[in-house]
């Protein structure tokens, strides 16, 4: 009776725990029970395959592929299927496997003869080949072709490769075989010309997605957009990655799997600290954006992963700029109009400057001792730039008014008074207007000032030149105004603004009468080397050559001055600005530059030690009498 029981109750026992073993048996993951069957159910290779299916309709088919890519982009799915649908005995229109006729029905089982794959990482040997290279001489009993799928080629040993060579070359017309490999550039040529290669491309997130959006409704899991998207993202491509991942996620949250629990399992860095941050920067608010980062590295992120992600932000609400480029996007539509929103108040300089920041904090973060300083000094940058971009949006120069104690320096001739315009100032002055250069101490060429006038008197009274008064009472020939340089955002640096205003102000002064004021020599001197010194930071080169002689007054105004190289004269933005102080500081235009080229004394060159030896003595005599008493010959 006792062993009865017992008997009864280990039957009982193996008969539970076998049930257990099939309910956990029962489980295949996403990545094998969502495999597509069919090349319109392969995800992202729409080129692929169909080129595949044009060869099988058109009955082109080579007798060697090659797919070749990164991992989890269907390499070895197109392989399987594109074996089942040249063996299928009632292929459809659309050159799909019926699934219906023995071959498929064995190929379903993983029952058929026809079809063999072979796993080169493990079977790489020359005797391997050579096993297969015997298969191959048998025809296939049901079929028309027999399929060898070698994966991971590139493991091959290169005494296999050779072995197979021949083979690949001229199979026999029933055979066909399909190469997979991730790392193409390790087969060798001879197997490369032997077989149609096929590239296989990264799988978009957008694909991904929307597969996983498909496996969660068939699975009966309910799942955020944007859950599934980050999901994609973390698959890198690869949808076989994105499906174990899936797998995990359901594992984590059941059946409800949402964005939040997905960064927090996956550790992923959330969207919103990125348009924090941003939000902060456009703001100024350097308080807030440290302690946004130290969040986020309490919370266990590497700030190396922060920059990256801040890049990748940074890259978005730049081409989010442009609905022409928003397609680039791989993220979902509502994130696509978030990032919109913040594009548009991100000035577009400021953007390409973070970006730049962004970029060089990245490259000398592994260099740096302190890291997180690093970080926060790239941060802060950015917030600096931001600041300076939205409190000048566009730099203006301010009208400048000339003093009216100060004469106006172009002379009205031929005793006619210049009309006044409605405002009141002389039209012909208010046409050429002209920036004063600051000049420290009186300039020995400058006019002789004039005493400054009653409101009520004309101060060109005395020379029998009547001027109109404005209605402040002010001379109108004295009211010069300068016309404000806008300077655009992201425009040059202070030089170029300088320059253009020197451009400006030499077609202004084209239009001028003459101005031939006598100068001294000492007066020229003077202006010479006062430009010498300010031009000494905008060309370091162009001040030396000409600060290395002083110039000569000659007579007609001829300014005669020794340069040792006439290359000087190809910086005509250099020869302008001479021209320029000199007009401003002598009151004369009708000067002429003529630089002279300096010769200097040729010297003799010692090539040989004799010559040497002869040109130290002509310096020091005593060496000949050392050569004398030493009886020194040798090569001298």
């Amino acid at each position: 009776m006792l062993q009865l029981v017992r008997s009864y109750a280990e039957k009982l026992y193996f008969c539970r725990f076998n049930t257990a073993t099939r309910k956990m048996e029962n489980f295949v993951v996403s990545a094998r029970k969502y495999r597509p069957i069919t090349f319109d159910s392969v995800v992202g290779q729409g080129s692929i395959t169909n080129t595949l299916k044009n060869a099988i309709r058109n009955n082109t088919l080579a007798q060697a592929f090659l797919f070749c890519g990164p991992r989890g982009v269907g390499k070895t799915t197109c392989a399987r299927i594109m074996a089942k649908t040249i063996n299928c005995l009632n292929p459809t229109e659309t050159m799909e496997a019926c699934n219906e006729c023995e071959s498929c029905r064995a190929f379903n089982n993983n029952a058929s003869f026809n079809i063999y794959e072979l796993d080169a990482a493990s079977n790489n040997s020359v005797e391997d080949i050579r096993s297969l290279v015997e298969q191959v001489r048998i025809p296939p009993q049901i079929g028309q072709y027999k399929v060898y799928i070698i994966d991971e080629v590139h493991m091959l040993s290169a005494a296999a490769f050779n072995a197979f060579l021949k083979t690949l070359e001229e199979p026999p017309a029933y055979a066909k075989f399909i190469l997979a490999t991730t790392e193409k550039h390790k087969i060798i040529p001879t197997i490369l010309s032997r077989c149609q290669i096929f590239d296989f491309k990264r799988i978009t997130v957008d694909d991904i997605a929307k597969h996983l959006a498909y496996v969660a409704s068939s699975e009966g899991v309910s799942a955020e957009p944007e859950a599934l998207n980050i999901i994609a993202q973390k698959a890198d491509g690869a949808l076989r990655d994105a499906l174990s991942i899936f797998d995990q996620m359901v594992s984590f949250s059941g059946k409800n799997i949402t964005y939040k629990d997905v960064i927090e399992n996956l550790n992923v860095l959330d969207y919103d600290y990125y348009f924090r941050i941003v939000d902060h920067i456009l703001q100024g608010n350097t308080s807030d954006i440290l302690l946004l980062l130290n969040d986020i590295i309490s919370k266990g992120f590497e700030p190396q992963h922060f920059i990256s992600g801040m890049g990748n932000h940074l890259r978005s609400l730049l081409v989010s700029k442009d609905p022409a480029t928003l397609q680039l996007l791989e993220v979902s539509e509502q994130l696509k109009q978030r990032y919109m929103t913040q594009s548009q108040i991100c000035p577009l300089p400021f953007l390409v400057k973070a970006l730049e920041i962004n970029n060089q904090c990245d490259i000398d973060y592994r260099s740096a001792n302190n890291k997180r300083l690093h970080l926060e000094i790239a941060l802060l940058k950015m917030c600096a730039l931001c600041s300076t971009a939205l409190a000048m949006p566009t730099a203006q120069v301010q009208p400048v008014q000339m003093p009216q104690n100060k004469p106006a320096q172009q002379p009205i001739q031929g005793g006619v008074s210049a009309p006044s315009t409605s405002s009141g100032t002389s039209s012909t002055t208010a046409q050429h207007a002209k920036v004063p250069e600051p000049v420290e101490g009186p300039t020995p060429a400058q006019k002789p000032q004039q005493p400054q006038p009653s409101p009520s008197v004309n101060p060109t009274a005395s020379s029998g030149v009547s001027t109109p008064l404005t209605s402040s009472g002010t001379s109108s020939t004295t009211a010069q105004t300068v016309q404000p340089v806008v300077r655009p955002r992201g425009a040059a640096s202070s030089i170029s603004v300088s320059k253009a205003m020197q451009q400006a102000e030499q077609k202004a002064e084209e239009k001028e009468e003459t101005w031939d004021t006598p100068f001294t020599q000492e007066q020229l001197t003077s202006a010479w080397a006062d430009f010498v010194n300010r031009y000494k930071n905008i060309s370091p080169s162009f001040a030396v050559a000409l600060g290395k002689y002083t110039p000569k007054l000659g007579p007609k105004f001829e300014i005669h001055f020794s340069v040792d190289n006439l290359l000087f004269e190809q910086d005509t933005e250099g020869v302008t600005a001479l021209k320029h102080h000199l007009k401003s500081n002598l009151h004369n235009n009708q000067f002429e530059l003529k630089p002279e080229l300096m010769e200097r004394p040729a010297e003799i060159e010692a090539y040989t030690d004799k010559d040497k030896f002869e040109k130290m003595v002509e310096e020091r005599p005593y060496l000949r009498t050392l050569q004398t008493e030493l009886k020194l010959e040798g090569d001298l």
